[in-house]
């Protein structure tokens, strides 16, 4: 019941967000930002499981270390300006297909400049804020997409936890707290300490 708690929302938001919304596709490159969270890991999740290849970004080294050991094949440390050129270093100046977004304002320059042409943006989240200033001329010349998604339909539901059902995928778990300790909870996630989710105990 633990890994079921920890799988079901996430997995479901991050299968929307890839799948129905960005139409992605075995083979394309995936960038996912703010790993460690737990919808950016079930996106990594589904990504590998999918047959995609995948760049995934932290302000935390360790949490890029982490990332690896799950099957991340690079990562890209966040120092706060554009990184934009590493991704497209990486992907040999081609850019990403997809991008799973949900820090927001912080990191959505680097976004529009790390797709390649016709590529999507899919956000369901703005942890460090809602006013992103885009860049308009890239965004039209290139073709991209970027389109909002929030968790999923019964049926998506279903699609994205059968993986979990046939033991296919589990979840990433940070830590599992007495809900009388919920405050300890909210503290670890604040200070963004957590990788993976964060489970509450209510029996």
């Amino acid at each position: 019941p633990i890994k079921a708690a920890a799988y079901g929302l996430t997995h479901l938001t991050a299968w929307r967000m890839m799948v129905t919304r960005a139409g992605l596709q075995p083979g394309q490159w995936v960038l996912i930002t703010g790993i460690g969270g737990g919808l950016a890991l079930a996106a990594l999740n589904l990504a590998r499981h999918l047959g995609c290849r995948t760049i995934v970004t932290s302000r935390h080294q360790w949490k890029l270390d982490r990332a690896r050991e799950l099957g991340a094949d690079h990562g890209i440390v966040d120092t706060g300006t554009c990184w934009a050129d590493q991704v497209r270093s990486i992907t040999s100046k081609r850019g990403v297909d997809v991008c799973v977004e949900s820090v927001g304002q912080a990191v959505h320059g680097s976004v529009i400049k790390s797709l390649t042409r016709g590529g999507v943006m899919t956000t369901c989240g703005c942890t460090t804020g809602p006013a992103a200033e885009t860049d308009l001329m890239r965004i039209f010349w290139n073709q991209l997409s970027i389109v909002g998604s929030t968790m999923g339909d019964m049926d998506e539901f279903r699609q994205a936890t059968s993986f979990f059902r046939s033991g296919s995928l589990e979840p990433t778990i940070d830590c599992v707290i007495d809900a009388a300790d919920g405050v300890q909870a909210w503290s670890r996630l604040e200070a963004g300490d957590q990788f993976g989710k964060i489970v509450l105990n209510w029996s």
